[in-house]
């Protein structure tokens, strides 16, 4: 048979080209082919519609709505969530096939849930029938992926533009360029001799470009703070919120409330545009609703109560949490680096995952970036301990590979590259196929390489990039070693748990398609 696909995740990453390459090894082995349009944050390209017709049935691995979903109207079509298609590509081809043979059987039959039309942009993963605990944290999933592309960008240029500046200027080259540059400078008379980078930019001079690098990356670094509140309000009230979330998150920012503003925010005006929205009005003043009631309401009312009421405590708390976490060294540095590590391993990419990176890259933020400190500590253990789950399982595929099935064995080389990256995901497939045994392996040797890097006292200014960042990490044989012992510690636990008992249980196909459960 002949099949389409489309996977999508919320940060439009990892799990959306995983799923489909899922997706497509399963189809070849059981001897169909798939064509998969990958909707990631980059764009994609879309299947043509000709492919589209001749598919027999549509699969759906997504995690957000479908983009252009009219485009699959009438063909029959399975939905999954994307971690689904990593876990079990197989099952889903042949649910396919069955829902194709269904659909050749009885053509004049409707298929169940038949797609509407659905115009492509923005999206988010809301579940409106999910419990109130649920859609808060799906709230908050999707003001951080659209955060995330922001944080890569801005920290890795301002990374950059520090290492540049200590080839450049030396030992203080880094305190140079965040105090000596800017992108306005000072009115003439300039007593302190601010060079502006727009008017006065030096081709020849390394410490420009630094500075070029640096004040490009803080710009996009402003954004975090806004963006994390604007698609909070977002996914809470759709377009109607994006307004007084970005401008409430900006006010955030600029009065100090940091991350925790912003996300208080995001709920006030995403809640204050839902309920605007929702208001019955004449027929004469509802072309004016969204353009102007809407967002002058919702901007104003969210402005005023963080500047009037929530303002100051809140940045009361955020600093007192910076203050804390600058203040923490020794054992209770240690403890924070092995909390932060566990979460990490715990779901792989998921909501606790997020949390700490979300933590980590927030932290850098707002960090002291000449002087460096303790959030930059947290950035190197959390990458750190995000690379470990992949990288463990990568080398217990390759020295007990018996203990794998073949598919794992695949995945476990494609896992070298993808911890080496800080794709933590690319552990996913081991922990969906054995859980109980995976995902305490992963959690513990992630936990002692957080530790160990906030022992070493490794710092890092880029929040993503895995090996290929290593010149931004002070001191990086440690932090490499750690990341070695973590490694290490995964694998022989995960060899030990699979070794000391029976394989997991798993599901396999008969050529018939029915399902036989099978304990290896």
């Amino acid at each position: 048979m002949r099949f389409v696909g489309v996977t999508s995740c919320p940060t439009g990453i990892a799990h959306t080209y995983m799923a489909a390459e899922g997706l497509e090894q399963a189809a070849k082995a059981a001897g169909h082919t798939i064509e998969v349009e990958t909707q990631g944050s980059a764009g994609f390209d879309a299947l043509s519609p000709e492919t589209i017709a001749a598919a027999d049935a549509v699969i759906f691995a997504v995690g957000v709505p479908v983009r252009d979903r009219g485009r699959f109207s009438g063909k029959p079509t399975i939905e999954a969530d994307v971690k689904k298609a990593i876990s079990d590509g197989p099952g889903l081809i042949a649910q396919a096939v069955a829902a194709a043979e269904q659909q050749e059987a009885n053509p004049t039959q409707a298929k169940s849930g038949s797609p509407a039309p659905a115009a492509g942009g923005l999206s988010t993963k809301v579940d409106q029938q999910a419990s109130v605990g649920n859609r808060i944290r799906q709230w908050l999933m999707t003001g951080v992926s659209y955060m995330i592309p922001f944080v890569a960008a801005g920290g890795i240029m301002i990374a950059i533009g520090f290492m540049l500046a200590q080839v450049a200027g030396g030992k203080t080259g880094a305190i140079v360029v965040t105090k000596l540059y800017s992108l306005t400078g000072p009115p003439v008379p300039n007593p302190t001799h601010i060079v502006n980078i727009v008017t006065n930019f030096n081709p020849g001079d390394g410490m420009h470009w630094a500075a070029l690098f640096f004040l490009i990356g803080g710009a996009a670094f402003g954004f975090l703070v806004p963006i994390l509140s604007g698609f909070i309000a977002f996914a809470i009230a759709d377009r109607p919120g994006l307004a007084p979330g970005i401008v409430g998150g900006f006010i955030a920012f600029t009065i100090g409330a940091g991350f925790l503003g912003g996300i208080a925010t995001g709920f006030i005006g995403g809640f204050i545009a839902l309920w605007i929205s929702r208001w019955k009005v004449p027929k004469g003043i509802r072309g004016i609703m969204p353009v102007v009631v809407i967002p002058l309401v919702s901007v104003f009312i969210t402005g005023a109560v963080l500047i009037l009421i929530l303002g100051r405590p809140l940045k009361a708390l955020s600093d007192g949490l910076a203050s804390w976490l600058n203040s923490l060294t020794g054992s209770n540095l240690i403890l924070l680096g092995v909390i932060l590590g566990l979460m990490m391993a715990f779901d792989m990419g998921g909501p606790v995952n997020k949390v700490a990176y979300t933590f980590a890259t927030t932290g850098l933020a707002t960090a002291a970036v000449a002087t460096g400190g303790t959030s930059l500590k947290i950035m190197a253990a959390v990458m750190a301990a995000g690379m470990t789950p992949p990288l463990g399982l990568a080398l217990a595929t390759t020295i007990r590979h018996h203990l794998f099935s073949e598919a794992e064995r695949e995945n476990g080389q494609a896992a070298w590259l993808l911890g080496a990256s800080f794709i933590t995901e690319g552990a996913i497939p081991f922990a969906a196929a054995d859980p109980l045994r995976v995902i305490p392996s992963c959690m513990l040797g992630s936990g002692v390489t957080g530790g160990l890097v906030m022992l070493f006292g490794s710092t890092l200014r880029a929040p993503h990039g895995g090996i290929w960042v290593t010149p931004l990490i002070s001191n990086p044989l440690l932090y490499l070693l750690a990341i070695a012992i973590g490694t290490v510690i995964t694998a022989a636990a995960v060899i030990s748990l699979k070794a000391a008992g029976p394989g997991p249980v798993k599901t396999e196909l008969d050529a018939g398609g029915l399902a036989e459960v099978v304990v290896s």
